[in-house]
């Protein structure tokens, strides 16, 4: 017999205002960024990038955001009950980032430190060919930790999902390794996303403790996979996967996705779009995937919710959709009625 619990999802993640961009290649080239993944700067760096960046493009959207953040805002949007763990300081992003979850219907009990801190941001830029390179600042963010955690919202959700962005460090590894003990023993799934190429590549041993144990769900990209198994092909290295995931879900673009178990796979298929901006495309996909599995849609249908809604994200700028255009994708697909029941 289920017990029924009060949240659908808690998420655990960082707190990052995005700051967005419209870039060229030789921008990102002159200033020795690399393209299309996330690197980590200190405040100094960051600020000087921006500074660069004012220079020569317009900003061109402030939003919150945060790959788990992006993930449980859609997840809402949509109807399903969320929480997040996270951190942000007690200046005027911090203001904007609650404000924020707390538009999109997100709980938390969020805390505003009061200290010298600064909350984290992200600047987001975008090339002519839609993809999304970032350079991040974590502040006062990389210090998340147990202290963050809510332990009995964890044992009351269905799923616990963990971002991958939090393998860069030790203590926030350790506010993992409490939660998913937490999980664990109060029948909580567990979910995770690698959530950028970049931590698959230089934090793998943190990915690695995150898997020790196994999850419910994966999440990542073909790349992603690719590089963690160490595999060429998504065949192989969703057969590598499976042995630390009981479901392994792998988007792979405008192809749309696969979804794989010991038993089956289930291709899903994708939505022809005109890419604009490729920022926040996984985090969309593993919120509204979270949201029909919760609902009691099947792996299939929540595949299709899935991908069709990241298709929406990367037709717009930004990491986010409205909720009014959320409701109308479920229309579009007949699915408003099976999630309301």
């Amino acid at each position: 017999m289920s017990v029924m619990k009060s949240y659908d999802v808690i998420g655990v993640g960082n707190a990052l205002v995005d700051q967005e961009f419209k870039v060229t290649d030789e921008f990102l080239a002159r200033h020795k960024i690399e393209k299309s993944i996330m690197t980590l700067l200190d405040e100094p760096q960051q600020q000087l990038l921006l500074s660069e960046l004012h220079k020569e493009f317009k900003l061109e959207k402030r939003v919150g955001g945060g790959s788990a953040a992006n993930s449980l805002v859609a997840f809402s949007q949509f109807g399903g009950k969320a929480f997040y763990c996270c951190k942000v300081a007690n200046d005027d992003d911090g203001n904007f980032y609650q404000a924020d979850l707390e538009r999109a219907g997100v709980n938390t009990h969020l805390v505003k430190q009061d200290n010298d801190g600064h909350t984290g941001k992200c600047v987001v830029m975008v090339t002519p060919d839609a993809e999304r390179t970032m350079c991040t600042f974590l502040g006062i963010t990389i210090d998340f930790s147990n202290e963050e955690l809510e332990p009995a919202v964890v044992a009351d959700s269905q799923y616990l999902y963990i971002e991958g962005y939090l393998a860069t460090s030790e203590i926030a590894r350790s506010a993992v390794r409490e939660a998913r003990e937490v999980a664990e023993k109060n029948g909580t799934k567990i979910a995770l996303t690698f959530s950028d190429s970049s931590m698959v590549k230089y934090f793998k041993e943190g990915l690695d403790e995150f898997l020790t144990q196994g999850v419910d769900i994966l999440f990542c990209n073909q790349e992603e996979a690719e590089i963690y198994t160490g595999v060429e092909g998504l065949e192989p290295a969703m057969s590598a996967l499976l042995d630390v995931a009981k479901q392994v879900v792998i988007t792979r673009g405008k192809e749309g996705a696969i979804i794989g178990t010991h038993e089956h796979r289930i291709q899903v298929p994708g939505f022809k779009v005109k890419a604009i901006d490729t920022n926040g495309a996984g985090d969309m996909f593993a919120g509204a995937y979270l949201f029909g599995i919760t609902q009691g849609l099947t792996p299939a249908q929540a595949g299709t919710l899935a991908s069709r809604s990241a298709a929406e994200v990367v037709s717009n700028y930004g990491p986010r959709l409205s909720t009014d255009t959320q409701q109308q994708i479920l229309e579009e697909l007949n699915l408003a009625e099976q999630v309301s029941a």
